[in-house]
């Protein structure tokens, strides 16, 4: 298997789009990537956010824009490319080989999806290192409403990526890559069908992918299709929850992980169903409910995609509390930058699990009750959440029910088997996260090498005889993980659970009874209070560079 990278590389964005009409998406240069956000009552950093484009390319990486470079067009251009006059001009027999090298190889004819001749010479005469270059992928551009055409144009792309950067560093590197919404399932359309079908493996050539709000496992307008005079019939049938892939179709959330490592699949999905300005979507999710959703009292979805639907079963997940498109959305929001980031560069993996736990308060008159689970991640320093649980976002986990016999509070320590949000895995896995430290372990004026994230815990209660989540919270209440990592005189890493922000005086010295025991592969840690009492565990893994997580070893 070919190991993933956390260098930074080339990066490929691909856009969704929510109708059957591309005229507006032609019109767009970008896609809507250099859309960000304004933060209002913010300051410096956390005010402005400038869209992922602006933001990578001011980042510490300094990505450059590379979208000029290629032309999608709705016919094959077969005529044969117009040679750069000032390629004669070169001494330097290297640069004109590379090119020569290039043209041979078909890229600048041949197909819908071509690379200006000019443009590439300028990339290979260009001294800076593309290997961290962005492409936007247009694919509307081509006017066919074709999954096949989809998969190999990108696939395409890539190979022109991977040439170029090879001609200029000696190294064929793999690409990662954003896709939003519809875009993802092209992706999916390459993994599972156009590699396969070249007789190629797509971990080869894509080193790690994350998907915004894309409906892996489709949308509930689906329901509907008879209604609707729509002649994108291919769109349609990979928008189906039910469809299993077929002989001419064989792309499916459920065949993912035969063809692309799994770990490398981050899904960051959309919670913020109410700010999505599509009224009409988000009734139609409320009103078609998938199954064990509850019923029409929830809705569950960014707006567009159901937050089931947004996941595949064994890959990462996070939850955003942002919508599906438009300002403020998965598409303009900083998390999405952020959490994307995180899961491409950074050093370290955090999983968190619950491992027991009890609701010792409640229980309406009848019996009635359910009780949800639910936690919000938050990094130091910075003003965003890495992952999102809440009332309002209608993900928590739940809903717990069952009665302990021996003591007649609630037991979450079971699977309950008609939970609507179940683990992460099987394993009660609540988040697995990305983080990067390398900053922090580089800068010697910094004593001791630490990270602190901050746990958000909410408990609530649903009297099943009301209307969705009850104003009945049964706990809510915050705390501080803080990870030292070796240095010289400690060995192993330390953890501590604190219930305030001491830690942030130099001096401070943390009491023995905040320091977490290593147990069962991770550091366990309590939360009690009134009306619930859990235990949970942090399990850390270090991410090597060309390679995958390998947990911290405790001596």
């Amino acid at each position: 298997m070919s190991e993933p990278t956390r260098r930074p590389l080339p990066l490929i964005l691909i856009r969704g789009f929510g109708g059957f009409d591309t005229s507006d998406e032609k019109k767009n240069a970008y896609q809507g990537f250099t859309e960000g956000t304004v933060y209002p009552q913010k300051q410096g950093e956390n005010y402005i956010y400038e869209g992922l484009i602006l933001r990578f390319m001011k980042s510490n990486w300094k990505y450059q824009d590379a979208t000029n470079v290629v032309g999608y067009y709705n016919n094959v251009i077969d005529r044969e490319p117009l040679i750069p006059e000032k390629l004669q001009r070169y001494k330097d027999p290297n640069i004109i080989a590379k090119f020569m090298h290039f043209k041979e190889l078909g890229y600048f004819s041949g197909d819908k999806v071509i690379i200006d001749a000019g443009m590439a010479l300028n990339l290979l005469e260009n001294s800076a290192d593309i290997s961290n270059s962005i492409w936007i992928f247009r694919y509307y551009d081509l006017d066919d409403r074709v999954y096949e055409t989809y998969g190999k144009a990108l696939v395409r792309l890539i190979d022109f990526i991977i040439e170029l950067t090879s001609l200029k560093t000696d190294r064929k590197p793999k690409v990662n890559i954003i896709a939003h919404s519809m875009g993802g399932l092209l992706v999916q359309q390459a993994v599972q069908v156009t590699y396969p079908e070249q007789r190629r493996k797509a971990e080869d050539y894509i080193n790690k992918i994350v998907t915004l709000g894309t409906p892996h496992q489709g949308v509930t307008i689906q329901i509907i299709k008879n209604w609707l005079n729509i002649a994108a019939a291919d769109d349609l049938k990979h928008f189906n929850p039910d469809f299993m892939g077929d002989k001419n179709n064989p792309i499916s959330y459920n065949n993912f992980g035969k063809h692309f490592p799994l770990h490398r699949l981050l899904t960051i999905v959309g919670t913020n169903y109410r700010s999505y300005n599509n009224a009409i979507s988000s009734r139609f999710n409320r009103l078609f409910s998938l199954e064990d959703e509850l019923g029409i009292n929830y809705n569950r979805s960014d707006g567009l995609v159901k937050q089931n639907a947004a996941q595949i079963p064994g890959s990462a997940r996070t939850f955003v509390h942002k919508c599906h498109g438009g300002p403020d959305s998965l598409l303009t929001a900083r998390e999405s930058f952020e959490i994307a980031t995180r899961f491409f560069f950074g050093n370290v993996r955090v999983r968190l699990r619950f491992v027991k736990g009890t609701v010792t308060r409640g229980k309406d008159f009848f019996g009635k009750s359910e009780f949800f689970l639910g936690v919000s991640i938050k990094p130091r320093g910075v003003d965003f959440e890495l992952f999102h649980q809440s009332r309002e976002a209608e993900n928590c986990y739940g809903p717990f029910k069952k009665v302990a016999e021996q003591d007649k509070n609630i037991n979450f320590s079971e699977q309950n088997q008609e939970m609507t949000f179940p683990w992460a895995d099987d394993n009660k896995l609540i988040w697995e996260g990305y983080l990067n430290i390398i900053p922090i372990l580089k800068d010697e004026s910094i004593i001791n090498k630490d990270m602190v994230i901050r746990l958000d815990f909410y408990v609530g209660e649903r009297d099943l005889f009301g209307i969705g989540f009850s104003d009945n919270i049964i706990f809510h209440k915050q705390y501080y993980i803080r990870t030292l990592f070796p240095t010289e005189n400690q060995s192993n890493l330390l953890l501590y659970r604190h219930t305030d922000e001491q830690f942030v005086d130099p001096n401070f010295q943390p009491p023995e009874e905040d320091k977490m025991p290593y147990l069962n592969g991770g550091w366990q840690f309590d939360v009690k209070g009134t009306g619930f009492e859990a235990t949970f565990r942090i399990e850390i893994d270090e991410i090597p560079e060309d390679g995958e997580a390998i947990p911290f070893v405790m001596n």
